[in-house]
């Protein structure tokens, strides 16, 4: 007795629909594992480049981006800024942003000073922060931006002390009016203030983007088969 085949429409839809939606975000994690891999590659060749010393002179962020760069200025003090719901190593807490003000112009430079835990009682409280006088020299990585985290309502104004969640560098510069470097610079040089500074990597991750592909094509795999085993089931019933 030959095989029967029984489709009905509601299965179908379910099918095609879960079918796409898995493939699409395959194809999402997969895109995003690439470009991680092209962010390592970046990363590796700028490395090898000389430390860049940062001017008054703008310039363009895309050129240095993931470049070892030196500033020699001053922290702006009265302009602390708090990054929300950064972790580290398990830990809640917050990065550390401030402005940097150029030797000798009126240019300045959002540094990404360190990381600092959060109050366990008060997550509004922070510690005293420990801010170098006068002029110094501090190294390090140019980046385009700080990871972004989900924003949970209306984003908080920017002014100094603020808690925020995501921030950039024209964020700063239009509160503030004050001139800025279109980058961020995550500082690696030591300095005795008590932030950590172990930075994570941009790059990290594209093994487990790809995992995450391989899963959304299993499942669109596994909802294809369903539909095909079903059908015959129900072509089997029926007879």
């Amino acid at each position: 007795m030959p095989l029967k085949f029984r489709v009905r429409l509601i299965p179908l839809l379910a099918t095609i629909a879960l079918v796409v939606l898995g493939v699409s975000l395959a194809q999402w994690q997969t895109r995003r594992a690439h470009q991680k891999e092209q962010i390592d590659l970046q990363m590796h060749e700028r490395a090898l480049m000389a430390p860049l010393s940062l001017g008054a002179a703008p310039v363009p962020a895309a050129g240095i981006v993931f470049r070892h760069v030196r500033l020699s200025g001053r922290f702006a003090g009265n302009w602390p800024l708090y990054l929300d719901n950064r972790a580290l190593h398990g830990n809640a807490g917050f990065y550390v942003m401030m402005p940097f003000k150029i030797e000798g112009s009126d240019m300045h430079v959002l540094v990404a000073r360190g990381w600092q835990p959060r109050n366990a009682q008060d997550r509004s409280k922070m510690p005293p922060l420990a801010t170098p006088d006068g002029v110094v020299q501090i190294e390090g990585i140019a980046r385009d931006s700080i990871d972004r985290v989900m924003q949970l309502g209306q984003a908080t104004p920017i002014t100094p002390g603020a808690i925020v969640q995501n921030i950039t560098a024209a964020d700063v510069a239009r509160q503030s009016h004050l001139a800025m470097q279109d980058i961020i610079v995550e500082q690696t040089s030591a300095s005795p203030d008590g932030l950590q500074r172990d930075w994570p990597l941009p790059s990290a991750g594209a093994d487990k983007h790809r995992a995450y592909a391989f899963q959304w094509y299993a499942l669109s795999l596994m909802a294809i088969l369903f539909f095909v085993v079903t059908g015959y089931r129900r072509g089997k019933n029926s007879q």
